[in-house]
């Protein structure tokens, strides 16, 4: 290589680094190479077509020189008749292989090409690229089958990037608290700090932090896969409310809030895990109050409908804004006005599995700067109670 096509690549090595090491740059290479191969689509199957119709007329032309031969002798006729029925009959006979010859590059256009396109691409994904999509230019069955598969590798991709994401995010939180514990710790070790009972009280604090992480992450994995163990019953909903003002009436109080609590005024009942709606109810809940200011308020309502309870949570919050809302149930998700704010940033991913394995749906509207509403709705347990809340 010269000395300018070196400087040439290590120039573009250091505008794009990413296509050259680690395994972007091997995705990269991938997908590049799977472009050229989508210039050409399926060459191997074209030329089988070809020698196979090839082939074909080969015979046909042999096969009436042979007939042409034996009419003419048979018949006693010159040798001219044999050239006139030979011509004839090759004219017949080839027209026929060559309409056939016609129609079949006609079903490779829109058969075989369009298959191709797709097993390519499927190889491509198999290797890890989900970048690949499958042209959408034929029509019919086959524009629906290149549509599933695009929306399919989108999905992969989505996926696969969350996947990533959520690596990174549990090594960023798990990184803080075991910083702060191991600084503590060998700050004990080498004298630099007496173990007075408030530094192991940080370390205590940290060490906390991480098993409610863990055990965060532990209920947001089985509650999403569908195993996390819930153990129903039948609930009145207005006593799921006073457990809830018994856990957060003094905490509200103390930091200048009010509470309100509105309860049905007959006895509706859902079907569920007392202790897991509770905890999602809390996260809502712990959120509102983290949020809102002395002086404001917090109402929780419930009511109920022919076949679900509603229980909402409004707050006069500082509120979220519009860009937060589509990601305020994501994992790790710590908007500047989200809802998350210091925690694990799992609660409400978790409140939303949570509410999802009942049954039920989970609502959020807000205005920044104007408060956010919470709704929750929960299938009702009994068909015999009214269908109306009065």
């Amino acid at each position: 290589m010269s000395d300018e096509e070196l400087a040439a690549s290590t120039e573009k090595q250091h505008e794009h680094p990413w296509e050259y090491s680690g395994w972007e740059g091997k995705r990269w290479d991938r997908h590049r190479r799977f472009r050229r191969r989508w210039s050409k689509p399926s060459p191997i199957l074209f030329l089988r077509f070809l020698m196979f119709f090839g082939f074909m007329a080969v015979l046909v032309l042999g096969g009436m020189a042979a007939v042409a031969f034996l009419l003419t002798r048979l018949l006693n006729g010159p040798g001219h008749t044999a050239v006139l029925v030979w011509v004839a009959g090759c004219s017949m006979s080839l027209a026929f292989p060559l309409l056939a010859m016609r129609l079949g590059m006609g079903a490779f256009r829109r058969i075989a090409r369009p298959l191709g396109n797709v097993m390519t691409a499927a190889d491509a994904v198999a290797e890890g690229d989900f970048t690949v999509r499958v042209p959408e230019q034929s029509g019919g069955e086959f524009k629906k089958l290149a549509q599933s598969f695009n929306r399919m590798a989108e999905q992969l991709e989505l996926s696969d990037e969350q996947r990533r994401n959520l690596t990174a995010d549990v090594a960023h939180e798990l990184r803080n608290p075991l910083h702060i514990i191991q600084g503590n710790l060998e700050g004990i070790l080498d004298g630099v700090y007496e173990p007075t009972a408030e530094h192991i009280q940080d370390t205590l604090e940290e060490t906390q932090l991480l098993a409610r992480l863990v055990e965060d992450l532990r209920t947001l994995s089985l509650a999403e896969s569908g195993h996390l163990p819930l153990f129903k019953a039948d609930l009145d909903v207005n006593a799921l409310l006073a457990d809830l003002e018994t856990s957060f009436a003094g905490q509200a109080e103390s930091l200048g809030i009010t509470l309100t609590f509105k309860g049905t005024k007959r006895p509706f009942l859902i079907h569920g895990d007392a202790d897991r709606l509770n905890q999602a109810l809390s996260n809502i809940m712990i959120n509102a109050i983290r949020h809102t200011p002395g002086g404001g308020s917090i109402e929780v309502i419930a009511s109920a409908g022919e076949t679900h309870v509603q229980i909402a949570v409004k707050d006069t919050g500082e509120g979220i804004s519009e860009e937060a809302l589509p990601f305020l149930f994501d994992r790790f998700w710590k908007g500047d006005k989200s809802r998350t704010g210091a925690g694990t940033g799992l609660g409400l991913a978790i409140t939303r599995q949570l509410i999802v394995a009942h049954d039920g749906k989970i609502d959020v509207k807000s205005t920044l700067g104007e408060g956010a509403t919470f709704t929750i709705q929960l299938p009702i347990a009994t068909p015999q109670i009214p269908s109306t809340d009065e």
